[in-house]
């Protein structure tokens, strides 16, 4: 009898737990035990947290979003802060890695649905050797976070005593590469816009933790000879990410010279204009008030977030190949391609496909959370205009995992702290992938009818 029980729990679980739905609900796991962790009184210094709050907060740890209603630094206590530590980290890797990397050093063996989740994660293209990859994103995450707390330590302790200096080290490294933007500091990291080593310690591991672990696998494959040349994936996303940073930081300084980096040195200049192009890009730290930037730059910064990482990466957003996809696209039709033709290849109209409705999913997202922060706010609706813009930057930080604010976040109602929890957990796990996993008609193909014209355009 509990032989039977067992197949059939086992075949009903089969069945129904698509990839999709386990990826989905090992976050949505996380994030609610997280929560209720945070909940607790010792979780906190001035008393519990309100529960929305601690599952706000929750969210945006394992979301690596950055986004707080509370003061990260005085509000939580350094249990508190552990665990919003712990869960940035865990979700920065994503659960189903570190439980196949247990599961395998138990001497189990790894599922294959387990395996089509990592493979989905961190690969472009399926491989055999899934615990190598797995192997590898673990130390590139080890290496990164010890030099980026190394170097902050030794900036830090010039100032703060030596344990308080190595954890808030610590804290920052690891954030900064999961590009979580979680801060111990009240004002972020406006008090070192003009220094060297932290600006360029920050920026190197938002970079490196954004770029994708398949990008750092296979240039580091390349230069130890491993490897003849870098994949089309790899090329692309290098050159978006360059392009972007970039021109985000050439448009930074050109729209804020004469107006919030007017007064500052030069190098501070330099510095702030590069950070505030690196860091929206899904990180959320910042070295200048956000809510003082022109309408220009807070354009240039939506746009930024928007796109967010490169995939198989900790960050979110659309990520950088579908931008540069859908650019190519364009590009290839104004030449008279039917194809998207990029370095003599190739690329399937299956995956063009994919990363326009990947595109038009997270705006049409985007536009319905925002309406429910404007409906909930309230207010007179001429006066309270000004909202538009504050909600749709809080919807495309969240969307894009970023943590950026222009300083509603903290005034938000109940009803509007959930909406952007959803947003978080959508920009997180994909809006293709939740909708695939609430979909019950999993693995079956859809009709095709006779095919009749549209005009369009």
């Amino acid at each position: 009898m509990p032989v039977r029980v067992y197949l059939k729990i086992k075949t009903f679980l089969s069945r129904h737990f698509s990839p999709a739905r386990i990826f989905v609900l090992s976050f949505a796991g996380v994030i609610l035990i997280g929560g209720i962790l945070l909940w607790f009184p010792f979780s906190a210094t001035k008393g519990p947290l309100r529960f929305i709050d601690a599952l706000f907060t929750s969210t945006s740890a394992v979301c690596v979003t950055g986004l707080v209603v509370v003061n990260t630094g005085k509000d939580l206590s350094m249990m508190g802060q552990g665990i919003t530590l712990l869960l940035i980290q865990i979700g920065g890797l994503g659960i189903i890695t570190f439980s196949t990397v247990f599961f395998v050093l138990m001497g189990r063996g790894i599922s294959f649905k387990g395996r089509e989740i990592v493979q989905t994660t961190f690969l472009h293209t399926p491989t055999k050797n899934i615990f190598v990859i797995l192997k590898s994103v673990l130390w590139f995450t080890f290496i990164a976070e010890a030099l980026g707390t190394l170097f902050l330590f030794i900036r830090f302790s010039f100032e703060l005593p030596v344990g308080e200096a190595f954890y808030r080290a610590l804290y920052h490294a690891i954030s900064a590469f999961n590009n979580a933007g979680f801060s111990l500091f009240s004002d972020s990291l406006i008090g070192y816009q003009g220094d060297l080593i932290v600006n360029l310690t920050v920026m190197g591991l938002i970079v490196h933790g954004g770029i994708g672990f398949v990008v750092q696998y296979e240039v580091l494959s390349r230069i130890r000879g491993l490897q003849k040349r870098l994949s089309i994936h790899t090329r692309i996303a290098i050159i978006t990410t360059v392009v972007l940073m970039l021109s985000g930081a050439i448009l930074f300084f050109i729209f804020e010279r004469n107006h919030i980096i007017q007064d500052v040195p030069v190098l501070n200049k330099i510095l702030a204009s590069l950070f505030q192009s690196v860091t929206p890009r899904t990180a959320g730290f910042n070295t200048v008030d956000i809510g003082a930037l022109t309408n220009a730059t807070i354009l240039l910064m939506l746009v930024l977030m928007f796109i967010g990482a490169s995939p198989g990466s900790t960050g979110g957003g659309v990520k950088t190949t579908s931008a540069a996809l859908l650019f190519l696209m364009i590009w290839n039709r104004l030449k008279g391609n039917e194809d998207v033709n990029v370095f003599n290849r190739t690329i399937p109209r299956e995956i063009v496909s994919r990363s326009i409705s990947i595109i038009f999913a997270s705006a049409f997202s985007i536009a319905i959370i925002t309406s429910v922060l404007l409906i909930a706010g309230g207010g007179h609706p001429t006066e309270s205009r000004h909202f538009f813009v504050e909600y749709l930057f809080e919807t495309v930080s969240a969307f894009g995992t970023v943590g950026l604010s222009m300083g509603a976040t903290s005034k938000l109602s109940d009803i509007q702290k959930m909406a952007l929890i959803l947003m978080m957990f959508v920009g997180r796990v994909g809006p293709l992938t939740l909708a695939f996993s609430l979909s019950r008609s999993i693995g079956r193909k859809g009709l095709t009818y006779a095919e009749e014209g549209v005009m369009v355009g």
